[in-house]
């Protein structure tokens, strides 16, 4: 790869939407992507629509722990290698399947997942802000917000 010139064209971006990921596989893709000659690498993470195929509603709790894992990769990989996070909204699986997890259900999800980004961690505080933002009294992290 380091030969082809590759590298030196294009910035790889790692896709993980689990609540779990593997942070420590994932250091060791980021460095291995390094050594291969890439400066720059992207992650992918998602706000909605990548637990199940057929979900109607979004469960912030799951979104918002695939963003704290990538900040821990982020926090645990070289400071000039990151070049930014996508964070990903699908409405569908497939180009066959019905869609799942509309926009309007899941702008609670995004914003939690974009001030914990913003901010590099998820707090009371975070959460307060996006209620004011959102115009909510009770965000529900855990269970589907209604």
């Amino acid at each position: 790869l380091s030969g082809s010139g590759v590298p030196q064209l294009v910035q790889p971006m790692i896709w993980d939407y689990a609540a779990d990921i593997d942070v420590e596989g994932k250091v060791q893709l980021v460095e291995k992507y390094r050594r291969c000659g890439f400066s720059k690498v992207w992650f992918a993470s998602a706000f909605k629509g990548a637990t199940g195929a057929n979900q109607s509603l979004t469960l912030i709790g799951h979104h918002l722990r695939n963003q704290l894992e990538w900040l821990q990769v982020a926090s645990r990989s070289p400071a000039d290698v990151l070049q930014g996070i996508t964070l990903t909204g699908w409405q569908r699986y497939d180009h066959f399947s019905v869609l799942c997890e509309l926009l309007p259900v899941a702008i609670p999800s995004l914003a939690v997942c974009l001030q914990t980004l913003k901010n590099g961690h998820y707090s009371e505080k975070v959460k307060e802000n996006v209620e004011m933002l959102l115009g909510m009294s009770h965000l529900e992290i855990d269970t589907f917000t209604r």
